[in-house]
């Protein structure tokens, strides 16, 4: 049994919050048997029209809802439920309200022909009008989703998850049957399949949904909410980032690297274990996923963020990052620019993919892009080294207004190693070329490319929660002062900064 509009509205909104705010479809020229079918349409439906809009409460939030009725035509989209569909956007924008849309529909409706095919593109266009204003979008797929419907407002959500066992896809099943006299393969058109290949961020219930869907809004919101773990004086207080750092312990760079490569050490998913209302996404939204990489949204002791890293518990000896990591770190700068959200970047990584695969996918040319964009986004951005830092996979998410390490974190162009055997043709020279090269985290803050040691004490991997309370702390207070800073004078100084790195006097 599909779920139908009103049963998705129940079970997703407050008790008895919906208001319609739907008027009687727009009238279409029709021939006397369409207006037939339509009025039959109705009556299956309990409906008007294969569109539902209006306004209700998600947890005590307002919030705008377009949800399909299957039981209409299939859900198919018309001159009159576009309408419908496009004055709710408007509406939305209007008001300012975060919009969640739910399909399930066959696609367009092909008793009205290619005039209701092109309305996709103004249903479109409205829901980039309402994004680009920063308010959020967000999309809740039903069994089935399918052609124009999935091809335009059901792929443009900021996150977007799907029913468990829904169908979903570009080309119904018995349409390529038809033209291609073969059954289309089994099992790719699942929000099972799709979710796994990077195409949407997961598959939920609707009571969950409804849960997920509560702490995305709560984040996009980009109110802070004060933390009972930490008096507000202590997340605002100003830090010497020089009395953090512990040096004294004697370690060299080259013991440093020994230690960020210890199995124990902790990662992005130990401080994400200290977020809170955390909802994790996946994939770059376009066939894409690299487990090499995590994507979420939370709060860091109250402080909305999108964070975007490597994840050193997805690798498998030579997973490294490939360019779908890097589109899907781009994904994430997205969000951040667009829902107003600062940015955290989570650099551990042992490097970009080296292979005829990422070569040919756009490797090089991805890195390039994040840096372009790290360096010009208009939101604020932390990036924090927390071990490996390796090549051009580190170098894509270090650009940043604030730039924090570990004491054991390192920066290069290579591995020591690496760098030993082109300068001495072997790799016993690797503890000399990394000291050499200032690779560690102490030389890093003395070169300004760090800006602050958050300490290990005296190694990370012998106090992960420790370290990663600490760290979430740094964060957080980074974060926190970072909002009050006015967006152009933010952007001229991450320029400058970079701008200049090297330079006599600017370490």
């Amino acid at each position: 049994m599909r779920t139908s509009a009103r049963e998705l509205l129940d079970q997703l909104l407050d008790k008895d919050s919906f208001v319609s705010w739907d008027r009687p479809p727009v009238p279409v020229a029709a021939a006397s048997r369409y207006r037939e079918v339509l009025r039959l349409a109705a009556e299956t439906a309990g409906t008007d029209e294969s569109v539902l809009t209006g306004e209700g409460s998600l947890c005590g939030r307002r919030v705008a809802v377009i949800a399909c009725e299957f039981r209409f035509l299939a859900g198919s989209i018309g001159v009159g439920a576009a309408e419908r569909i496009v004055a709710a956007v408007e509406h939305a924008t209007e008001l300012g309200l975060p919009l969640i849309a739910s399909p399930t529909s066959g696609g367009t409706r092909m008793q009205e022909g290619t005039i209701a095919f092109v309305q996709m593109v103004k249903i479109a266009g409205a829901i980039t009008v309402h994004k680009s204003a920063g308010h959020p979008y967000l999309v809740y797929l039903r069994d089935p989703t399918m052609g124009g419907v999935f091809a335009s407002w059901g792929s443009l959500g900021h996150i977007t998850f799907a029913e468990p066992g829904a169908l979903i896809g570009f080309l119904g099943p018995r349409v390529y049957q038809s033209l291609y006299g073969t059954s289309f393969p089994e099992g790719v058109q699942t929000a099972e399949n799709l979710y796994h290949r990077g195409v949407i961020d997961g598959v939920l219930s609707i009571p969950v949904f409804r849960r997920i869907a509560h702490r995305a809004l709560s984040v996009f919101s980009g109110i802070p909410l004060p933390d009972p773990a930490v008096a507000h004086q202590d997340i605002a207080r100003p830090v010497d980032p020089r009395a953090e750092s512990n040096r004294s312990d004697g370690d060299t760079a080259w013991q440093s690297v020994l230690k960020s490569r210890r199995p124990q050490r902790p990662g992005i998913r130990d401080l994400l274990r200290h977020m809170t209302q955390r909802v994790a996404l996946s994939g770059t939204g376009q066939g894409e996923t690299d487990r090499a990489t995590v994507l979420a949204l939370g709060r860091f002791r109250g402080q909305p963020c999108v964070v975007f890293g490597h994840d050193r518990s997805g690798r498998r000896g030579e997973n490294t990052m490939g360019p779908a990591a890097l589109r899907e770190a781009r994904r994430s700068m997205a969000l951040a620019q667009q829902l107003h959200l600062p940015l955290v970047s989570v650099i551990d990584t042992v490097g970009a993919a080296l292979s005829k695969e990422a070569e040919e996918r756009g490797l090089a040319p991805e890195i390039a892009r994040c840096i372009a964009e790290l360096v010009t986004l208009a939101t604020p951005t932390v990036s924090v080294l927390i071990g490996q830092g390796t090549g051009g996979g580190a170098l894509a998410l270090l650009p940043a207004d604030r730039v924090l390490a570990a004491t054991h974190a390192w920066l290069a162009p290579l591995p020591p190693e690496g760098a030993s055997v082109i300068v001495f043709r072997d790799t016993d020279h690797a503890p000399e070329l990394a000291a050499a090269q200032r690779i560690n985290a102490a030389d890093l803050l003395a070169d300004g490319i760090v800006d602050r040691i958050v300490p290990e004490c005296p190694d990370a991997a012998d106090e992960p929660d420790d370290f990663a309370r600490r760290m979430v702390a740094a964060l957080a207070g980074e974060l926190h002062m970072l909002r009050a800073r006015p967006e152009s004078e933010m952007l001229r100084q991450r320029q400058l900064r970079y701008r200049r790195l090297g330079l006599p006097g600017q370490g």
